[in-house]
């Protein structure tokens, strides 16, 4: 299914009965759609949501644009002309919403995700009717933020080298999955390699894409006023997170009046499946407060 931002087209699919409580899920930097796992999305259908899932710009089936190209680092510094700013991601966000007639959604975003939430929310709140907050620091273009990631990871991550080839390609996704997944836990591997091989049909991995969608973030000028947000807010991080530091998601919760956080031992900057019942059920519980 295919929803229209302008000229943009947007990727996305859903679970559950239409009937169920609309729950929107946005992805993080680089991914597709794909990286909510459908286990975890059938688990939420299951409770009683009707999950959709979207391909952001410059990912997946959705609309790539074009750029002259730039170091990661360059993007991540906020450097050259992104073609569009971090609110298009927000206006893609309710493009999806309105395709599939919901006039108001809960909202959970991982990582660069989570920004892109927390923007929807402040900048439309009668729209969101609940946000869920997954491997999250404050959404900010100040290079201060910086110091709530991990940058020995950013650097290992952009030192790795695959072939252009589909094995090559498919090998990075397992790679990056494996080191974005906690160092304590059991990686799976046979997820990730389905992961690899699915989006690689829908569309190989483009690194000039990433880097557009991280500079559109870096370059997006002032500061999101968080005390603005007022849906309820729940913050769910992992104590193993090997790209956020614990002071990224608690520095959210203070700047959020009245959110709730949860720390989990064991999870990294990723869903794994053994907390996926305990996880689902704090959402559950967090969506249908009243």
């Amino acid at each position: 299914m295919t929803a229209r931002n302008g000229e943009v087209e947007l990727a996305y699919e859903t679970f559950g009965d239409a009937s169920g409580q609309p729950l929107l899920l946005i992805t993080g930097l680089g991914h597709q759609m794909l990286l909510w796992p459908d286990g975890f999305c059938r688990a939420l259908a299951e409770a009683g949501f009707h999950v959709a899932r979207f391909d952001n710009r410059d990912s997946g089936l959705s609309t790539y644009f074009d750029s002259p190209d730039q170091r990661w680092w360059q993007a991540l510094l906020g450097g050259g002309r992104p073609p569009y700013t971090s609110v298009a991601f927000v206006d893609d966000a309710l493009a999806v919403m309105d395709a599939l007639g919901w006039q108001s959604a809960h909202v959970a975003g991982a990582s660069m995700g989570s920004a892109i939430g927390q923007m929807l929310a402040v900048r439309h709140p009668g729209r969101v009717r609940s946000l869920t907050a997954l491997m999250s620091m404050p959404a900010s273009s100040s290079l201060l933020a910086l110091r709530h990631i991990r940058l020995g990871s950013v650097l290992k991550m952009g030192r790795m080298r695959h072939g252009a080839d589909r094995a090559g390609q498919e090998q990075r996704i397992v790679d990056l999955l494996r080191m974005l997944a906690s160092p304590r836990g059991a990686f799976d591997e046979a997820w990730a390699r389905d992961v690899a091989r699915r989006g690689y049909d829908r569309r190989p991995f483009d690194p000039r894409a990433e880097r557009r969608q991280l500079a559109a973030g870096r370059g997006t000028k002032g500061t999101l006023d968080l005390s603005r947000l007022t849906a309820p807010t729940l913050i769910v991080y992992g104590e193993d997170d090997p790209l956020v530091r614990p002071s990224g998601p608690k520095a959210l919760a203070q700047a959020i009046p009245g959110s709730r956080l949860i720390a989990y031992p064991g999870m990294g900057h990723d869903l794994p499946a053994p907390l996926w019942p305990d996880l689902v059920g704090e959402m559950a519980r967090h969506l249908s407060a009243p």
